[in-house]
Parts: structure tokens; C-alpha cells; sequence
């Protein structure tokens, strides 16, 4: 019996994902301690994905159902899709951009930025992690090192450096996504089709924002924590907390 295309993706998204916790692993526990330690300091942590796609892993974190709520994600509108989707790609490839982002949002000395791009090549992000680290902000990338290396120095998409994002973070946590991003082949057809980088990057994401809770509460701390607005309960508790970030987190 032939695999259907369903079934060829996900076989490919379960093998991906086995690949991710078992390569990954330390990295992840690496990333969570980091973040531990700015919210034992009430500081917040923020997330950005400069990117079409990206901006929805930047979103995954923020203001999640069991998701923490020192998370505030930069979700600025010049890359998101929803303003455009080739305004978009022509913004993330606009040098200069991604450091008024940073500058927008005001990140200081030892704060926390977690950087999400699969391709990890594009001016609005290498902007941001340049501007970033000049400010001395602390970097966490979740990116593919394939990708990036495999890209050539002269793509359109580049930042006029030519630098990658995993050059320039404290820690890598590695996507693995492949060159395109698609993965299931189509008899007939040379274009690979679905793509991959959104389970990667919420699969890595959540996980490290897990590893981050247990770590907190084997230290006796009980981090705030969303609950989802729709189960019964969830609206009071919640109000019970994010007072404490309202004015603290842009997009709350």
C-alpha cells in the first residue's frame, strides 16, 4: 500500500520533532535556565520572530493557555502578514528596520531576547540581534544552522553584513528546518509542499517554556501562568496576575 501524502507528512513531522528533543535537549534546558533567572528577577522576557511566518512563533508563547506571562512578544506591524503579505517580505529585508524595533521596545542591559526565524538570514533580524547586542541584551535564537549556512552570501533576503543569526546569539537552539522549509513530495511535481518550521519552532518553544515552569517550581517558585480565557475559572485567574504586567508588556 502506496503512503498518502497525509501520511508522508506526518511521518516527516514526528521524525522532525524525535530529531528536535533528543538533539536539542540540552540546548532547550540551556534556554530555560536563562529564562528562569529573569523571572526570579520579575524581569520580562521577550520574544520576536522579524518575519511573516516568524511573527507566529513569537505569538505561540504570548498570552498562551499555560504559557508564562512574563512573555511579551514584539509583534510590530511592519512584518506582519496581516498588513500585506509581500509588504511584509519587503520589510524584513530592509536594513536599518529591525534596530528601530528594538529601539521601539527599548530592550536594556541584561534583558532577554529570544529571536524566532527559521532562515535566520534576513536585515530586519540580524538588525535586531546586532542592535540588540550592542544594547547588551542577552540573545536566545531559535533557528535552522542549515538553513543559514546553506543560503548563499548573495540572496536578496541578506543583511548587507551577510551575518547569520546563530553567529550572533548567546545560545542556539537549532530548528534543523531544510533549505525551502517544505518537506512532502508530490508525484509530478518538483516543488515540495508543506512546510515544516511552524511545528519546529512551537514544538522547541513550548518546551523550553515548560522546562522554564519545572525548573521555577523545583526552586519553590510557582511562575504566573495563563489560563485559557475560554475554560471555567480562567478569566478570574488570570486577573488575579497580569495586573502586575499591565503598562509592562506593549501588546497586553
Amino acid at each position: 500500500m502506496s503512503t498518502t501524502v497525509v501520511q508522508q507528512y506526518f511521518n516527516k513531522i514526528v521524525k522532525h520533532l524525535e530529531t528536535l528533543k533528543n538533539e536539542e535537549y540540552e540546548n532547550i534546558l540551556k534556554a530555560a535556565e536563562m529564562i528562569k533567572e529573569q523571572i526570579k528577577q520579575d524581569k520580562i522576557v521577550y520574544a520576536y520572530g522579524p518575519g511573516g511566518h516568524s511573527n507566529l512563533a513569537s505569538q505561540e508563547i504570548f498570552f498562551r493557555a499555560g504559557g508564562l506571562m512574563h512573555i511579551s512578544a514584539i509583534l510590530d506591524e511592519g512584518t506582519l502578514l496581516s498588513n500585506g503579505a509581500l509588504r511584509s517580505m519587503a520589510i524584513e529585508r530592509t536594513p536599518g528596520y529591525g534596530k528601530i524595533v528594538i529601539e521601539d521596545y527599548n530592550l536594556q542591559k541584561d534583558d532577554l531576547l529570544i529571536l524566532i526565524n527559521a532562515y535566520g538570514i534576513n536585515a530586519a533580524l540580524i538588525d535586531a540581534a546586532l542592535e540588540a547586542k550592542r544594547r547588551g541584551v542577552k540573545i536566545i535564537a531559535v533557528t535552522s544552522v542549515e538553513h543559514a549556512a546553506n543560503t548563499p552570501p548573495d540572496h536578496p533576503a541578506r543583511h548587507p553584513s551577510k551575518k547569520n543569526l546563530y553567529e550572533l546569539a548567546d545560545l542556539v537552539v537549532d530548528s534543523k528546518v531544510q533549505v525551502g522549509d517544505a518537506v512532502v513530495d508530490i508525484d509530478g511535481l518538483d516543488q515540495k509542499v508543506a512546510a515544516m518550521s511552524t511545528f519546529a519552532n512551537a514544538f522547541l518553544l513550548n518546551s523550553i517554556a515548560a522546562e522554564t515552569v519545572n525548573a521555577l517550581v523545583k526552586e519553590g517558585i510557582v511562575p504566573p501562568i495563563w489560563m485559557s480565557g475560554n475554560q471555567t475559572g480562567g478569566d478570574e485567574a488570570n486577573e488575579k496576575q497580569y495586573v502586575r504586567f499591565i503598562g509592562r508588556i506593549k501588546k497586553l
